[in-house]
């Protein structure tokens, strides 16, 4: 079997044993009447409707945050997260939302799933807030996006991260020719386990590895370096088949604003939130937490996704050079009618709370 079919099917393997251990069936629930993907969204959900979300996070914070009896009788959690996950399940039609980066909506769209984002997040300051920098190997001399030429790079096609090191290749005036990509998972450690052998001389890490990599081999020469490219988007999107289910279609808008409002609560309650989810659920110190809080900055869920609709497309036009793939237009990408779900539902839950 070629190597390319068994990391499909390893993929889908390693969906299909998680979403059974969370008993995820996004067809339970569903058979409501048809709805046309123009039409206004409902917003009664019946009873009987259930859907299945792969957004960990996020179930957390509405626990946290006293919201989850909002939503817990019609979302089902699925503990999956990330693009090659929730793209699996969404094809096993086991999920019917998922929280995932910039990429998995254009690859899940490229390889013939029909999906939709439905709530998107950023950073307010990006650019002095980024998720990833370049991590550096120890001995490595790279100051500069230029000096990456002729370096070994961590590579992870499909992901958030691979299409970063595209993007900085570009704004350096390098292209793939100019460095050694090397293909790596972008789970867990795996880059900063690479840097710190010298299995790469360069890697896109996030969260605390950052923080970790420094503190481990910082002495040792190891380095990060800020490469000045927005690399903030978060989205929930969703099977678009879900969407054409009234029922689901009122029990996804529902749980766009309740996560609306429970990005807001973690920004607006750090203390809980470091405690209740970096330390107690994810193990993390408290210093760890802090630092992640700190680096985060505060979110931005707008009403208008023109711009991030235009940054998207740039990424779609790299990718489809880099990857041979057809041009799809990001505006497609979009459900328009979410777009200001969240950002309503957090003005309503803060005038509610000044009352």
């Amino acid at each position: 079997m070629p190597k390319k079919s068994l990391v499909a099917l390893a993929g889908a393997l390693a969906a299909a044993t998680l979403l059974a251990g969370c008993g995820g069936d996004a067809n339970a629930g569903a058979g409501g009447p048809k709805l046309a993907l123009d039409a206004a969204l409902p917003t009664e959900v019946p009873d009987g409707v259930k859907i299945v979300v792969g957004d960990p996070t996020t179930e957390k914070a509405l626990k946290l945050s006293g919201q989850l009896g909002k939503v817990d009788k019609f979302v089902q959690f699925a503990n999956l997260s990330g693009g090659p996950q929730t793209t699996e399940a969404f094809r096993a039609k086991a999920l019917d939302v998922g929280s995932v980066a910039e990429i998995p909506p254009i690859h899940a769209t490229w390889t013939g799933l029909q999906v939709k984002i439905v709530a998107s997040k950023f950073r307010q300051d990006a650019l002095n807030h980024p998720i990833y920098e370049l991590g550096i190997a120890p001995g490595v001399q790279v100051k500069t996006l230029p000096d990456l030429k002729g370096k070994k790079v961590a590579f992870s096609p499909g992901q958030a991260q691979g299409a970063l090191v595209l993007k900085v290749l570009k704004k350096a005036g390098l292209t793939k020719e100019d460095v050694k990509l090397v293909e790596l998972p972008s789970t867990g450690d795996v880059y900063s386990s690479a840097l710190s052998a010298k299995q790469v001389d360069v890697a896109p890490i996030g969260g605390v590895q950052i923080k970790r990599y420094l503190s481990k081999y910082g002495k040792d020469g190891a380095a990060t370096i800020r490469h000045g490219i927005r690399d903030d988007a978060g989205h929930l999107y969703v099977a678009t088949e879900s969407l054409e289910d009234a029922g689901k279609a009122a029990a996804i808008r529902a749980y766009v604003a309740a996560w609306g409002v429970a990005q807001d609560w973690t920004d607006k309650h750090p203390k809980e939130w470091i405690d209740g989810y970096y330390v107690k659920d994810q193990g993390l110190t408290a210093a760890d937490g802090q630092w992640l809080v700190d680096n985060a900055g505060h979110p931005d869920i707008s009403g208008d996704w023109s711009a991030a609709i235009e940054r998207q497309q740039e990424t779609i036009e790299l990718l489809a050079q880099e990857t041979g793939n057809d041009v799809i237009q990001a505006k497609d990408l979009y459900d328009l009618r979410f777009q200001s779900v969240a950002p309503d539902a957090i003005k309503a839950a803060g005038a509610g709370a000044a009352k």
